[in-house]
């Protein structure tokens, strides 16, 4: 509060910072073991300096022997603030996870596709399966009912018209 108020000029703090301190004035960041955060909390880290007009900074410290992933995702972190790129890096790093389950990282069984440089070929499947779902929702014309069949010996119990 007293940072937030003006009253101190240093805060020091956990990743909670993440969320809820909104100083537009706050200029610089130091984030110790920078290579321990993910891309996207890294990211969501250095959102918290540079809102007002002075210049700002956010410092990435870590330690001397980095993998190969940390040191990918603090060059990416010096590279670009573009928040686009960054989730398409962390998507290459981490996998995609299960798109009809919980798990949010992983590699995904996908073996027609790349998400990350497929996207028109994926947005015209999506598009066309959309169409599908809503000129035959339980696909039972006659021309559906093979992918039907395979749907429900493949993943049993998804509703699989609620898929956006």
């Amino acid at each position: 509060q007293r940072f937030v108020k003006g009253e101190t000029q240093i805060m020091v703090a956990t990743t909670v910072i993440e969320v809820g301190v909104d100083v537009p004035n706050a200029s610089v960041m130091v984030i110790e073991n920078a290579e321990r955060f993910g891309l996207s909390q890294l990211h969501q880290l250095r959102g918290r300096v540079g809102r007002g007009a002075e210049q700002s900074y956010c410092v990435l410290m870590s330690g001397s022997k980095l993998g190969k992933e940390s040191k990918l995702r603090l060059e990416t972190m010096v590279r670009t603030n573009d928040g686009f790129e960054i989730a398409e890096v962390d998507l290459r790093l981490r996998g995609p996870g299960d798109l009809a389950g919980t798990q949010q990282s992983g590699v995904l069984n996908l073996k027609l596709a790349d998400l990350t440089t497929d996207q028109a070929l994926l947005t015209e499947v999506r598009n066309r399966v959309i169409q599908l779902f809503k000129d035959d929702p339980q696909l039972t014309n006659p021309e559906n009912i093979r992918l039907r069949e395979h749907l429900a010996r493949r993943e049993p119990g998804i509703g699989w018209e609620k898929i956006s």
